[in-house]
């Protein structure tokens, strides 16, 4: 009988089977990587939206106060709202919901 020459078989195949793996491992390896990079950019996205809504929250807020202040300063109660309460109490008079007393105290509210 002759003798062969090289791994045989067994070899070969068991050569192909570590190269595979090797292969496969480098593969997932890579992958993984590419994986990580691209959620960390999602999540430095994610950071600079939430940032830019936060900031857009506090400017809106921030444009709501100086409204409310602007309101304060120019008193509870403006002259033309003024005349059109003193008018609408003055009708509730003459329609006989509201008495002289109930009249006085709420005109003298709206004037001071």
């Amino acid at each position: 009988m002759m003798r062969r020459r090289g791994p045989g078989i067994v070899g070969t195949v068991a050569r192909t089977a570590v190269i595979a793996g090797t292969a496969t491992a480098v593969s997932n390896r890579v992958s993984d990587r590419h994986y990580n990079k691209a959620a960390e950019q999602q999540q430095a996205q994610m950071a600079d939206q939430a940032a830019l809504s936060n900031q857009q929250d506090m400017e809106q807020m921030q444009a709501q106060m100086q409204a409310m202040q602007a309101q304060q300063l120019q008193g509870a109660v403006s002259p033309p709202d003024l005349t059109a309460k003193l008018k609408q109490l003055a009708d509730l008079k003459a329609a006989g919901v509201l008495s002289d007393e109930e009249f006085s105290a709420a005109k003298a509210k709206l004037l001071t």
